[in-house]
């Protein structure tokens, strides 16, 4: 008879991994799968200053230590990409990944989701060579060189910040005529004499032959074109939910983010949802963690 696990949590995330460290004091038979490396999106965060406690630590390393957290206690993380899941039986839920197939009475969804690409021509071509979705992988390369960021958020300022520290100059490409980032963040932004804002502006197409050479940008009200001599772009434009493989068996909002209600349940009982994956006002560190403590809490009682 093949072995049934209480739990399975997908994602090595924060909130898998507080989901981990719940399960592991409840004392759960579980399992956390990680396609990858352990830890999540944060590990690209330049700065961490907005968590509780922690005051100032570098994204890398409030991963490194959220993981080292949960190995101390115990858990192990099983590196093995999850490729389909079959939820048609209730009571026992089948996960499949690579090497493997796993049974378990219930799940823990938290795979997060991937950086959004702009879909502009070169962008395919040029990714790993000039084109990049992590500042703080790639700015030590771009040195007193000239750079571009596009987006308007909370990352895209950010990465602004910390690539204005590396580079010469950094343009920063918005569509509308407002940042969307948090007041304190675009006060920092603002103030930077090498940040030159790119307003009511889009990427028409990156050039270049080996490297990004340059990139075309349109004003979306006049409609008029430039050419900006860059050696990087860095795109900062949203995310996307690692869903794919969950082939439409839990419902979703719009095509995309997991819908949940207020007790983190998806539509199919026994998996729950957690983090930036789900519907959700608000995706930050401190949600997911939260989520993954909320999700175990809750499914015990579901046991």
């Amino acid at each position: 008879m093949e072995h049934v696990y209480d739990l399975i949590i997908l994602g090595a995330g924060p909130g898998g991994l507080s989901a981990a460290v719940y399960a592991q004091r409840a004392m759960l038979d579980f399992l956390i799968i990680e396609r990858w490396l352990p830890g999540g999106e944060i590990a690209n965060t330049f700065e961490v200053e907005n968590y509780l406690g922690v005051n100032k630590l570098s994204g890398m390393e409030l991963a490194d230590k959220m993981v080292k957290h949960a190995e101390d206690l115990g858990v192990k993380i099983t590196i093995d990409p999850v490729i389909n899941v079959d939820f048609s039986n209730t009571q026992v839920k089948k996960i499949i990944t690579e090497n493997d197939t796993y049974l378990t009475k219930t799940v823990i969804i938290a795979t997060g989701a991937n950086a959004r690409k702009l879909g502009a021509p070169g962008e395919n071509r040029l990714n790993g060579y000039g084109v990049s979705y992590c500042a703080t992988c790639d700015g030590f390369l771009y040195k007193d060189k000239v750079v571009a960021v596009v987006g308007g958020g909370d990352v895209a300022v950010e990465d602004a910040i910390y690539l204005s520290r590396i580079v010469k100059k950094v343009y920063l490409i918005h569509r509308r005529d407002e940042l969307r980032a948090v007041k304190s963040l675009q006060e920092r932004v603002f103030k930077l004499s090498n940040v030159e804002m790119k307003w009511d502006s889009v990427i028409e197409e990156i050039k270049g032959k080996d490297f990004v050479e340059s990139i075309e940008i349109k004003n979306v009200k006049t409609l008029e074109k430039e050419e900006l001599n860059v050696n990087g772009l860095f795109i900062a434009t949203g995310h996307t939910p690692n869903v794919e493989y969950l082939n439409n068996q839990v419902e979703l909002v719009e095509g995309s983010w997991i819908k949940t209600n207020s007790q983190l349940e998806t539509n199919v009982p026994g998996v729950y949802a957690i983090g930036d994956i789900r519907d959700t006002y608000l995706r930050q560190i401190v949600m997911s963690v939260s989520d993954g403590a909320l999700a175990v809490s809750l499914l015990t009682k579901y046991l």
